[in-house]
């Protein structure tokens, strides 16, 4: 029998700590062929290249779609990802998580004819003013694997019609990189570099247009980080999207002067677990951040007003601050010692396995109907 050809894709920061687990899981069967796409949506080396080696992943297609508007971004995409499916006429395509390359990979497949497998299917903040809120529904309703986190997206899935026989929960493959990093991201204890001790500094990240795009909004962030700075030193991996827009609304001098803040460049992922493994608390906007810190132990408050990721929350130690800064400085003085928390089922590092299995005996299973029905 012909191997399974599968192509997996790859686009923005997060969605390479969700595909490496899977691409060891390919490596280890025989009869699998992966092909890994990374689109370019982020495309600067400390956005993309850093975790290409923080994971080991050599070989790989480029599609070099750079930055643009959504739609103009997505359709970039989508033609140039055509001529790749055209050639490699895989048998599945797999796409992870919720950003444009997402949608734009899965629209492609399904319009050629190909299954699509999403990692990550199910999540919902119910905020269609997210653009990732429509990545993930059109992305879930297209679908024909659909792997879920938590119970919360299962129920999701369900009251949108989706059919149980598409859809298997088999826990977090972001945790699957967790786990394997984090013995790596123990030895370089990134924090020494900047001179911090352990539980001696918050960290800091944020990035969505709810929080950075809006100069009223940024203007206040500014204060409530002046505020937090008063009580623990702050360090803050900047993203490319907010150093643009705080320099922008001239705010980039104030953030550099700040003594107790630390602004830095983005970091590849095993240094920036490290750095969140010694941080006494954590403030957000990133769905990802939600969820390691939650297997970590590690209080998170998270500036959004909503989460898609809502186990966090119930099992986890992620609060939902929203904008509401003097929450977050009564639940900042408030903190326990230590959070209690328990980890979500099956986020123990085996989902990148789940996921390989159920693959493989559905594709087999259509390659063989295929086959028996002369196509």
């Amino acid at each position: 029998m012909r191997k399974i050809k599968i192509v997996s894709v790859v686009g923005a920061r997060p969605n390479f700590m969700k595909i490496a687990p899977l691409l060891r899981e390919f490596e280890k069967r025989k009869d699998i062929l992966n092909i890994l796409v990374n689109t370019g949506q982020h495309y600067t080396g400390y956005m993309s290249d850093i975790f290409l080696k923080d994971f080991n992943i050599k070989k790989h297609t480029d599609l070099n779609v750079g930055a643009d508007t959504p739609i103009r971004q997505i359709a970039r995409v989508m033609t140039r990802f055509e001529k790749v499916l055209i050639k490699e006429k895989p048998d599945a395509v797999v796409v992870v998580g919720d950003v444009n390359s997402t949608l734009a990979c899965a629209l492609t497949a399904v319009k050629l004819n190909i299954k699509v497998a999403h990692v990550e299917a199910g999540l919902r903040s119910f905020d269609r003013t997210m653009p990732e809120e429509i990545n993930r529904v059109l992305t879930d309703s297209i679908s024909d694997y659909l792997f879920a986190t938590e119970p919360s997206a299962l129920r999701n899935l369900k009251r949108e019609g989706i059919s149980g026989g598409k859809v298997f929960f088999v826990g977090n493959i972001m945790i699957d990189s967790l786990i394997h990093s984090i013995s790596e991201a123990r030895k370089r204890n990134i924090r020494r570099k900047f001179g911090l001790q352990e539980k001696g500094y918050a960290l800091l990240t944020l990035h969505r247009p709810s929080n950075v795009d809006d100069k009223k909004q940024l203007s206040k962030t500014m204060d409530m980080l002046g505020k937090v700075k008063e009580k623990v030193k702050i360090v803050y991996p900047v993203h490319p999207r907010s150093v643009k827009m705080l320099k922008y609304f001239k705010y980039w001098e104030r953030l550099n002067s700040e003594k107790n803040i630390i602004a830095i460049k983005p970091l590849g992922y095993i240094d920036f677990l490290s750095l969140m493994m010694g941080a006494k608390f954590v403030i957000t906007d990133s769905g990802g951040i939600q969820e390691e810190t939650t297997y970590l132990g590690i209080p998170c408050f998270t500036l959004r007003k909503n989460t898609e990721r809502p186990v966090t929350v119930t099992r986890g130690t992620n609060k939902i601050i929203g904008h509401n800064y003097g929450l977050l400085l009564k639940s900042i003085n408030r903190m326990p010692s230590r959070p209690k928390r328990k980890i979500p089922a099956l986020w123990d590092g085996r989902t990148a396995k789940r996921i390989a299995v159920i693959l493989r005996k559905g594709l087999k299973k259509a390659i063989a109907g295929r086959r028996r029905e002369g196509a």
